[in-house]
């Protein structure tokens, strides 16, 4: 179904992933889509696609140093890719590889810092999320649990958000991640 339903949306968002691309291309130097090396299932290291959002000399490859609010390393046109959650459709293809889901814990950067600390350290159980796919889209993203991840508590319940959808994984859950996915992130634009 992940393979199917990401091909279709590549397939319907071709129109659209090409305004995006031109409009990256024509508002600031560098690649139009790069990849950070993140966490995948079982803890295997997969690069995940995005839409660079920020200017090349600025950026963090790693993926380590979160992006805050007003951060000046992104560019005009990356602040509204990322209020739209735009620049992550390139991890379609992911999806498409057989490397991601569409719905599961979302993949995190190798050493990401939560609360000041790395979140192996945070979280004793933070590896049990790794039992699943990572998802486009997840349980803590649709519950508003995105963004920096300074706060431990908040950090920790991202976590938490995960692990329940791993153990109640279902096809309605999935369906009703999406919509909210999608009424959350693409129509309001909650997304940083």
């Amino acid at each position: 179904m992940d393979v199917l339903l990401s091909a279709i949306a590549l397939i319907v968002l071709a129109p659209a992933l090409v305004a995006i691309a031109l409009s990256i291309w024509a508002t600031s130097a560098g690649p139009i889509v790069f990849y950070q090396t993140r966490e995948g299932f079982n803890g295997k290291p997969i690069k995940v696609y995005k839409f660079r959002t920020m200017y090349t000399d600025r950026c963090d490859i790693s993926g380590i140093a979160q992006t805050a609010s007003e951060d000046n390393r992104i560019t005009s046109i990356g602040r509204f890719l990322r209020r739209k959650s735009l620049d992550e459709l390139p991890q379609l293809f992911n999806i498409l590889k057989g490397e991601m889901s569409l719905i599961g814990p979302r993949p995190h950067v190798f050493g990401m810092l939560a609360g000041g600390t790395t979140y192996e350290r945070l979280v004793p159980y933070y590896t049990t999320r790794q039992t699943m796919k990572p998802g486009l889209s997840g349980w803590a993203q649709a519950n508003g649990l995105r963004g920096p991840t300074d706060n431990a508590a908040q950090a920790l319940a991202r976590v938490d958000h995960d692990l329940a959808y791993i153990e109640n994984f279902s096809l309605l859950l999935d369906i009703k991640i999406i919509w909210k996915t999608l009424r959350q992130e693409f129509l309001s634009g909650t997304g940083l």
